[in-house]
């Protein structure tokens, strides 16, 4: 049982601020089990109180689960003065306090990226320990070799001494390659085909555990996951 203000819980289901919700429930409009409620600070339980506003049901979700197909040029943070980040392009209907990505791509990287506001959620996925693969596609400036999958498959050692988890690299065709890791080191791949003397033209993340990109989700677009998608992860 979770139990709120009514403020709060507005404020959460109408991605309103608290100041909106505030005016939204003192207009009268805002209707508890039937009842009309103007208290700000009415104390609603999440798990037995039906709220509508305008008739319509509001449904409040403590935490957001957004799928972006992240665009090249966008930085994975919340914020940042000097450069425009992914967190800037989600619709205002799915915008919440809080949000933030889950792992970073680098800023010329695609694909997929999961953003929430549940911490608890992303440590579990970035975590080396939940044993979660990563898919990517990518296009390089040579071919690769069955030394390099055979390197990349018994974990390859960095130029600082880092041991890598063991990966897994596929022929996709001349100069592309597909490679699923398990773990997300600061510009990881790029490094680790740097050890094999390739260099990353394009990178382009797919999957994350058993969730892949929706085929129409285009770039710069974003879907909100519900819990069967999160149960693939």
């Amino acid at each position: 049982m979770s139990i709120i203000r009514l403020d709060k819980y507005v404020s959460v289901a109408m991605n309103v601020s608290r100041t909106d919700a505030k005016k939204i429930i003192q207009s009268g409009k805002v209707i508890i089990d039937g009842l009309c409620v103007k208290k700000i600070d009415f104390k609603v339980d999440t798990d037995t109180m039906q709220v509508k506003y305008g008739g319509e049901k509001l449904d409040y979700k403590e935490s957001v689960y957004i799928l972006m197909n992240k665009p090249a040029g966008l930085l994975s943070a919340s914020n940042d003065k000097r450069a425009k980040t992914v967190i800037d392009i989600i619709p205002p209907s799915l915008k919440r306090e809080g949000l933030f990505p889950v792992g970073r791509l680098d800023k010329d990287t695609t694909g997929f990226l999961i953003i929430t506001n549940d911490g608890d959620f992303a440590h579990r996925v970035i975590s080396p320990k939940s044993n979660i693969e990563k898919l990517y596609y990518a296009e390089l400036d040579g071919d690769i070799t069955e030394q390099m999958m055979s390197d990349f498959h018994k974990g390859v050692v960095l130029a600082d001494g880092t041991q890598c988890l063991p990966a897994k690299l596929e022929r996709a065709g001349d100069n592309t390659a597909y490679i699923t890791i398990k773990e997300g080191k600061y510009h990881q791949i790029k490094i680790m085909f740097g050890t094999v003397d390739l260099g990353v033209n394009k990178l382009h993340r797919i999957s994350v555990g058993g969730l892949s990109l929706p085929d129409n989700l285009r770039q710069g677009e974003c879907v909100e996951l519900k819990q069967e998608d999160l149960a693939k992860i």
